[in-house]
């Protein structure tokens, strides 16, 4: 049985190799019940082939992966059943309207509470009654968002959502993730946009080459790194720099600005203290700085990219059908 204190997602070890090419090389990740979960890296991280091994789509190699405490792949259906999902990349059946296919993916899964419907559609602005093959990739994405969000779930596993929305209908994507969260369901949001990352999430997990490099709510993840500081003092930089604990220290036209690491501030301040500072700020550091602080320094992300998806045309074709149409659930 489920409860408040278990895991809604929660994967241990997981691997997932297409070929030679390893998309998941022992990931663990845990998503607790309420919250909104940045699941962060860039294209070919293993953002995608994670969540379809939590969809049923594709096997793991090996490791684990559980949704509700159940496995996905040996029990779909059961795992399922209170899951809403949203790929980044939306194909529909050409020839049904906007409506036909909201009603034909809620109904997969129970269907839509109704005034939910007419609400989402209201606010995304969005023309039901056009054929789906007449829709631009922001439009397919609405009629997607519409559909899970139109839907009771306990779980949204979204996977670059906002893809296509213009800043408007972000604001909307984001007032409804909300939303459900207040009403106790839980989000897992895959993506690229850090600033929406940065708002929506509670906690974060940032995946690097097929691993979690570092996972926690943005203030944890802070206090690992460094404290920006920017100074008025009659100290001269070179001076600074000498100092334990103060990296990166540059002149910008009166003012000298220097990184801190968390755990030497007291040191830092104590220094500053005697430094003749006259004015000084402090800004701990943006999601970006997090981010880059793990990407920085791998210039081959593109290499990597480009071998999981020639690794994935591989894939055995029952496989590759499910894993390419990317529907919502």
């Amino acid at each position: 049985m489920h409860t408040e204190s278990t895991p809604v997602v929660h994967t241990s070890r997981l691997v997932k190799n297409f070929g030679r090419t390893a998309a998941l090389a022992g990931l663990d990740l845990t998503v607790m019940p309420g919250e909104v979960h940045g699941f962060l890296g860039p294209n070919g991280a293993g953002k995608s082939t994670t969540l379809r091994i939590l969809l049923g789509l594709i096997r793991p190699t090996s490791g684990t992966a559980r949704v509700f405490g159940i496995d996905p792949w040996a029990e779909p259906v059961r795992a399922h059943q209170d899951v809403a999902y949203v790929p980044g990349d939306v194909t529909f059946w050409p020839n049904l309207s906007g409506g036909e296919v909201i009603d034909l993916l809620a109904g997969l899964r129970g269907g839509a509470d109704e005034t939910l419907r007419r609400q989402l559609i209201e606010e995304f602005d969005f023309d039901p009654r056009r054929k789906a093959r007449t829709y631009s990739k922001g439009n397919r994405q609405k009629a997607a968002l519409i559909a899970a969000f139109s839907r009771r779930a306990r779980l949204y596993l979204l996977d670059e959502p906002s893809s296509g929305l213009d800043p408007v209908m972000d604001a909307v994507f984001r007032r409804h993730v909300r939303r459900v969260t207040a009403e106790g369901a839980t989000v897992l949001l895959s993506s690229h946009i850090l600033a929406e990352v940065e708002q929506l999430c509670d906690r974060v997990t940032i995946i690097r080459s097929g691993i979690a490099v570092e996972s926690g709510t943005l203030a944890e993840l802070r206090h690992l790194t460094r404290t920006r500081f920017r100074i008025t003092a009659t100290v001269q930089p070179d001076v600074l720099a000498a100092l334990q604990g103060f990296h990166n220290v540059r002149v910008d036209g009166d003012a000298i600005e220097f990184d801190a690491d968390a755990t030497h501030l007291g040191a830092v301040l104590d220094a500053l203290a005697s430094a003749g500072v006259t004015g000084i700020t402090a800004a701990p550091p943006s999601l970006e700085e997090l981010f880059l602080r793990h990407y920085s320094d791998q210039p081959d992300a593109q290499q990597t990219q480009a071998q999981q998806v020639q690794a994935q045309k591989t894939q055995a074709p029952a496989e590759q059908t499910q894993a390419q149409q990317g529907q919502v659930l």
